[in-house]
């Protein structure tokens, strides 16, 4: 996707049933038709007449009285009827008034393949784009592209497309699989793939310059549609969030699992200097959170995306994550431990009881999972019937994976293998299991006709089982709680920069717990300070211009008694006034220094696409070094903060580990929650906010803020 393209304006969810003419059109008129069936204009022509497509197809072409055998029409107003569908190849500068005369027509949908709009960046193409925008706001009529390479759905014999991929390899078969793709060639590419998979694809849909239907439009659509068992969607970019987030919600709500591959990674916001919380916040990591918000998964590869299409089509998606292994081969054995481990599934043993009596059905076997029954099983098929029972009946697993490598490709030996797998898993209807093999085509579609996956690659096999289980436990969260209300004193953000002080009294009005503090404008002033407080105190400089304060040596910790915080108070004032001597300092900010909490970091940044976005991580080495962070769109509840923390790989630093008391999580969760909902309030204010440290400290104490920075969104 060009990133000329003009921003369509953001906009609700729209009615997935609007789609309904684009794919399963009554009558489709073709705007530009051709009688020369390899052009762009002549080859959908053919696909509707090859695939005996239903519907009334209408030619358009002023030069001709008849196009590949049918009537052809001089224009759009003299056709019979107002067709469901406008399929538009023309050249742009014609393309607007041909989209008016089909609103006018009363037409209810238009694909356009014509090129030469935003993506050309420059000329009249943005303005005619945002043309079609108006258009199809003002009538109603969905328009998909312009620049796209069209839409299929093959259970009509509608292919709506000029894609050259079917002369190659023949047109898709029916199938639960749908793609969804903003780049028309790569769409084409996927859809190739999958043919030659043998996986079968009912709907296809290339959205290109998205002057109206998005990929969130699609989704929803497809999300609809019985016979659809997975979307699969390939992004560079979002124009409108909120219709994104909205169309992923719907499809959770309905069970139809989203994989995803976003493109385009980027560090945007790395090079953000003010704000630790922009640098560490960068696009990408925002996709995946929304992604993983949403219940959809993010994948790297076609292939990938591909093998777990495949697996969803068996519309079974496991809650737990125990993986029992049957193997013929150690090696093959270990292979898929290894692989299930990292892919976050877990591989328990069978229970000691099953184990010992295994072992008497089969002395030579190893038992404890994986459980190796050697290739000496298939001299006796009942033996391979028996394990697999048991390892169904009493291991407690959620999957089953059995590695038989080439055994099976022998017409003899599948012969008796086959019934014995079958024998086995009649038991238990609907638990999840993978044939991993070598197999001939006609093998692999009679163990996928007895409810098994098939795979080749043990790896691959693994990665697709976890994206299941993934799926599953997605649909299996409760929804999502609502976030809570600003408090009723809560102040806005500020419109210039502030200093520390300003900064935490602004965050303690939004309900997160500060530290408590008192300004210092001399070294009594501070000792006075040191005093009250009653104990080890921290100095920090107060000033609006030094938003980094330890860079300039602004920072004293530690500080005993009244007598060194007024030294110290004389030393910093000095220091920074000779480091940074152009800067206002208002003196020194006196706090408790708090010694029983855990370290960590919460902030915002505006994410370009998804508005405000919270941070959240441990802080030192996890932050510094290990970039230890997870993010989430605002606003959200103390429930999901609380999932949002348990996503860092440090949290066993706030659990307890190794005898540390637990931290207060609860409160944790409430101050994210909190600062999620201040920024969503807020989001045309703010450019970052950085509340860095937060301690977290043991149960039922809370938190405390004790530094925060905000950079103003004008700055």
């Amino acid at each position: 996707m060009s990133d000329a393209r003009p921003a369509a304006p953001a906009s609700p969810l729209l009615d997935p049933a609007s789609l309904t003419a684009m794919l399963r059109p009554r009558s489709v008129a073709i705007v530009g038709a051709s009688n020369d069936p390899t052009r762009i204009g002549g080859r959908p022509l053919r696909y509707y007449r090859e695939n005996g497509f239903p519907g009334a197809v209408y030619p358009i072409n002023p030069n001709r009285d008849e196009i590949q055998g049918l009537k052809a029409y001089p224009d759009i107003a003299s056709l019979p009827e107002a067709p469901d569908l406008v399929l538009v190849a023309i050249p742009a500068a014609a393309v607007v008034a041909t989209a008016e005369q089909a609103a006018a027509k009363g037409a209810r949908a238009m694909v356009i393949f014509s090129s030469g709009f935003a993506e050309m960046e420059d000329g009249d193409g943005p303005a005619m784009q945002r043309r079609l925008g108006e258009i199809a706001r003002e009538s109603g009529m969905r328009i998909a592209g312009p620049n796209c390479l069209g839409v299929f759905n093959a259970a009509i014999g509608h292919y709506c497309t000029f894609t050259a991929s079917f002369d190659l390899g023949g047109f898709p078969q029916e199938g639960g699989i749908a793609i969804v793709s903003q780049s028309g060639a790569y769409g084409s590419h996927m859809a190739t793939l999958a043919r030659e998979k043998g996986l079968g694809t009912t709907y296809w849909m290339t959205t290109g310059n998205e002057c109206d239907v998005q990929v969130a439009d699609c989704i929803a659509f497809l999300a609809d549609q019985p016979d659809v068992d997975v979307i699969g969607c390939y992004i560079e970019g979002v124009l409108d969030a909120g219709r994104l987030t909205a169309a992923l919600d719907y499809a959770h709500a309905r069970r139809k699992p989203v994989v995803v591959m976003k493109v385009g990674r980027s560090d945007v916001g790395a090079a953000a200097a003010q704000s630790h919380t922009a640098s560490l916040a960068g696009a990408d990591r925002v996709y995946d959170s929304v992604f993983r918000r949403y219940g959809a998964l993010r994948v790297e590869t076609t292939e990938e995306m591909l093998d777990v299409a495949y697996a969803c089509t068996r519309r079974t998606f496991p809650t737990g994550r125990k993986l029992g292994i049957v193997t013929i081969s150690g090696g093959g054995g270990v292979v898929l431990a290894d692989a299930a481990t990292a892919a976050g599934l877990e591989v328990p043993a069978m229970p000691a009881d099953a184990q010992r009596r295994l072992k008497e059905i089969l002395p030579f076997a190893a038992v404890r999972n994986p459980v190796d029954i050697t290739a000496q099983a298939f001299n006796d098929m009942s033996l391979v019937t028996k394990n697999v029972e048991m390892m169904l009946a009493e291991g407690g697993y959620d999957l089953i994976v059995n590695f038989f490598t080439s055994v099976p490709r022998s017409k003899v030996i599948n012969a008796r293998l086959r019934p014995a797998m079958q024998e086995a898993a009649r038991k238990f209807p609907g638990r999840l299991q993978v044939m991993c093999m070598i197999s001939t085509p006609e093998m692999t579609k009679e163990y996928e006709a007895d409810g098994y996956l098939v795979f080749e690659d043990p790896h691959r096999a693994v990665k697709a089982l976890a994206a299941l289980c993934s799926f599953g436990e997605a649909f299996a969260r409760p929804p999502r709680a609502a976030p809570p209300d600003l408090p009723a004193g809560a102040l806005p953000a500020p419109a210039g920069v502030v200093d520390e002080r300003e900064a935490k009294r602004i965050l303690g009005a939004a309900g997160i717990p500060v530290v408590e503090d008192r300004l210092a404008r001399t070294a009594a002033e501070a000792a006075a300070a040191a005093r009250a407080f009653g104990g080890p105190v921290v100095l920090k400089i107060s000033s609006p211009d030094i938003l980094h304060k330890t860079e300039v040596g602004g920072v004293a910790v530690g500080l005993a008694d009244p007598d060194a915080a007024a030294a110290a108070f004389a030393a910093m004032t000095a220091r920074v006034a000779a480091a940074r001597p152009a800067a206002h300092i208002d003196g020194a900010l006196v706090s408790p220094m708090i010694a029983d909490g855990v370290e960590c970091i919460m902030g915002v940044s505006v994410d370009p696409a998804f508005g405000p976005v919270v941070l959240f991580g441990l802080g030192g080495i996890f932050v510094e070094v290990l970039k230890d962070v997870t993010l989430r769109v605002a606003p959200f509840s103390p429930a999901e903060a609380a999932e949002m923390i348990r996503e860092v790989k440090g949290f066993p630093l706030l659990d307890g580990a190794r005898g540390k008391p637990k931290a207060d999580v609860a409160a944790l969760a409430e101050a994210l929650s909190r600062l999620s909902v201040f920024a969503a309030a807020n989001s045309d204010r703010i450019d970052s906010i950085d509340v860095n440290p937060i301690l977290v400290r043991p149960a039922g104490q809370g938190v405390v803020a004790v530094d925060a920075l905000f950079v103003p969104r004008q700055s």
